[in-house]
């Protein structure tokens, strides 16, 4: 084949376009799984606990408080010496599908990788590929504060053996896609169960009460996600729990405690049709059996008539000014205490913290509030906080437990150990 120097051109320009337009699509593809794996990290809400306050984004050092000692969170920068730098793929699949890390020890399951091993490997590629992009910091967590003997990491392969179901999520043909997807991130990425189930001795998820609400650390409860009417969702439509997850708030209560950064650093950013996905699986969750009356005439000896006019009298004093006298609050400012979900919870640390510490909304570019409610555990006595609850939680309707001067007392003790909350909240929200 004859070739001239004008067809020599014509190719040689035919190439050099092919290659260019070959490298577009690679990086096109490339900045799609960064952008991919950044929202798939923010769905996981990797960086709240991966950041320590006043430290670099994801460099680690985080303290995680558990029954059982203190567990600092690892630096998962690209830093080659302190971080994950080094890891390929593999391994960073490994670590959040087996919860293996790339030395071949153990990860505790502080580590949420009991739901992260429902992540699909491309997903969890995507993030690899998003957390190479980070700036590298060189930093090193503390050591472990844990009893005797569970410093030795072999031990976490027995509680694997008893705890841990490893295996990426498989969708039910029975359900819709959206239902699947919903449950995809609440059991996977969300890893909601963590903070909303009981927990046993062995800081194992009850999986029989899963979601029935529980410990979500230091002295807060997370209250139910069942469609349990009172303790529960089962009076939220779908756009209520949507509001609530984009914004902090909704008709019904305001955000509180560790769920502030949840919506801050995590569901805040999420898609609509993503929000949305979550609601339909967690209104399609049964209610649970409370092992309490569900009508309003259950009878707790404990909320005596001179309980109810103390606490009025000091709801009346301190309180009506923001909530109102109906318990109604007021729209977008302060939530409602009547039919509120955190309020009918079956244990009351929540209300109990943010009476004695104080509690800032989230403060979502949706809905920029970021109103606080002051804390009065120097204004307060521990009766008197017991009383002004047991009031909130019976009356306009609601029905729960009485609250204890006892029950005030032990979070008010560990208000002193840690602090108010909102001094240490950590805001970080990477976009």
């Amino acid at each position: 084949m004859h070739m001239t120097r004008q067809n020599l051109a014509g190719l040689t320009l035919l190439v050099g376009a092919a290659v260019l337009a070959g490298g577009a699509r690679a990086q096109g593809t490339e900045f799609t799984n960064v952008q991919r794996g950044r929202y798939l990290a923010q769905a996981s809400d990797c960086i709240s606990c991966h950041t320590v306050k006043g430290g670099k984004p994801f460099a680690g050092g985080y303290p995680l408080e558990t029954p059982f000692g203190t567990i600092y969170s690892s630096n998962i920068t690209p830093d080659l010496a302190t971080g994950i730098g080094n890891w390929s793929k593999d391994d960073f699949y490994r670590a959040l599908h087996s919860g293996i890390r790339k030395d071949g020890q153990h990860l505790y399951p502080a580590c949420p990788y009991p739901w992260f091993t429902k992540m699909t490997r491309e997903d969890v590629d995507a993030i690899k590929d998003y957390l190479d992009t980070l700036e590298p910091v060189r930093a090193i967590a503390p050591d472990n504060e844990l009893m005797w003997p569970l410093g030795w990491r072999q031990l976490v392969a027995g509680w694997n053996l008893l705890f841990f179901d490893e295996g990426e999520f498989i969708d039910r043909p029975d359900k819709s896609r959206l239902w699947n997807r919903g449950a995809y991130l609440v059991n996977g990425a969300g890893h909601c169960a963590a903070c909303h189930s009981p927990k046993n001795m062995l800081g194992a998820t009850d999986r029989d009460h899963a979601l029935q609400g529980g410990d979500a650390g230091e002295s807060w409860f997370a209250p139910s996600l069942t469609s349990h009417e009172r303790d529960g969702l089962g009076a939220w439509s779908t756009q209520d729990i949507v509001q609530y997850l984009s914004t902090g708030a909704n008709a019904n209560t305001a955000n509180a405690g560790p769920m502030t950064e949840v919506v801050m650093n995590s569901t805040q950013h999420l898609s609509k049709q993503d929000l949305t996905a979550i609601a339909t699986y967690l209104k399609d969750i049964p209610a649970h059996d409370t092992g309490q009356a569900d009508d309003h005439d259950g009878d707790d000896k404990a909320v005596t008539q001179e309980v109810m006019a103390r606490g009025k009298a000091v709801y009346v004093d301190q309180c009506m000014g923001c909530h109102m006298a109906d318990g109604e609050g007021q729209e977008d400012a302060f939530p409602r205490l009547a039919g509120s979900v955190p309020v009918h919870a079956e244990q009351p640390q929540s209300l109990i913290q943010v009476v004695l510490g104080g509690e800032f909304m989230a403060d979502p570019a949706e809905l920029p509030t970021g109103l606080g409610m002051p804390g009065f555990a120097w204004k307060l006595d521990d009766r008197q906080v017991a009383d002004v609850l047991t009031f909130v939680r019976n009356n306009w309707g609601n029905k729960a437990s009485a609250v204890t001067p006892e029950q005030v007392a032990k979070v008010r003790d560990a208000l002193h150990e840690y602090g108010p909350r909102h001094e240490r909240l950590i805001s970080q929200s990477v976009h």
